[in-house]
């Protein structure tokens, strides 16, 4: 195995020669502390069937099954299926799904610490997905915004964009938003946090998932305060040309890792109808999410 930094990029190494069924608990390990310090792996000539995707991601933590099947692979369910390409005249999993600024289960009591993603069909046109380092958005924040979230809560949610399922369709809003409510309720997590592998001070908020901010006591602070968060990481540069955006574009036989404890990410989504489909397994690895930050 051969891990290198890759050029000209702000994140990520390349991982050369990396196979799960020889690979040593020491390549293991390696190939973690890569995804911790470096924050991205890709992973090159993982042509991989599902099941050998599913118990690679296994050598990494324990997979955790989407809450929402509409999303599953029709053979492994731990799998997550993002694709507009029909199988047998049906729809499998999800198509254009992340769109929007987010870390995977932010609005869930247990995030987990770590994404794979392996790419099944890539289309020709603006392959790729778009990714900030909340740790390094965090050093650059002024002083100021920094006291600010101090010691802070982000209140965070699904229902910003929880997508309407072939189920509810004539159900009333009404209802789905209750049983939304009542299925994925709202959570806290720290706004900021300390990263348990590097001891980097994480900033935790994302455009998709984070919709207050509340102080120690639990009241909720001006919503100016979050908007000024989301410009300074550049989650509202809609042209994508904020210095924190890292473009991580990719091939079929790449399989992406990546921390999710420290990146928020977004599709990229093609601008002319491609077929695009990928697979992705989310694992919670040896590690709690979090320590709270100092």
């Amino acid at each position: 195995m051969e891990i290198t930094p890759q050029a000209g990029k702000k994140l990520g190494v390349t991982v050369e020669g990396f196979d799960h069924t020889t690979a040593s608990e020491s390549d293991v390990q390696e190939l973690m502390q890569a995804v911790y310090t470096s924050k991205i792996a890709v992973l090159k000539n993982q042509h991989l069937s599902t099941d050998a995707f599913l118990e690679l991601s296994k050598r990494l933590g324990r997979p955790e099954r989407y809450y929402e099947p509409i999303y599953h692979h029709p053979d492994n369910p731990d799998i997550f299926v993002s694709s507009n390409i029909p199988q047998d005249g049906k729809q499998v999993g999800v198509p254009k799904t992340g769109h929007f600024w987010h870390a995977d289960y932010q609005f869930m009591p247990n995030p987990f610490g770590i994404t794979l993603i392996h790419p099944q069909v890539v289309p020709e046109k603006n392959r790729g997905t778009y990714f900030i380092d909340m740790g390094e958005a965090y050093r650059r924040l002024p002083d100021d915004l920094k006291a600010a979230v101090a010691g802070t809560k982000a209140r965070q949610t699904v229902r910003k964009y929880f997508k309407i399922r072939p189920g509810d369709v004539y159900r009333p809003l009404s209802e789905i938003v209750a049983e939304i409510k009542q299925k994925t309720p709202d959570v806290l997590h720290p706004t900021t946090f300390r990263h348990p592998l590097t001891g980097e001070t994480v900033l935790y908020i994302s455009e998709a998932a984070t919709i207050e901010i509340e102080d120690a006591d639990g009241n909720p602070l001006d919503d100016k305060l979050l908007r000024r968060l989301f410009e300074a990481t550049g989650q509202l540069d809609e042209e994508m040309r904020h210095e924190l955006i890292h473009l991580q574009e990719f091939v079929v036989g790449d399989l992406l890792i990546w921390d999710n404890r420290s990146l928020i990410h977004r599709a990229r989504h093609t601008t002319t109808p491609e077929p695009t489909a990928s697979h992705r397994v989310t694992v919670h690895d040896a590690h709690k999410l979090y320590e709270e930050a100092a």
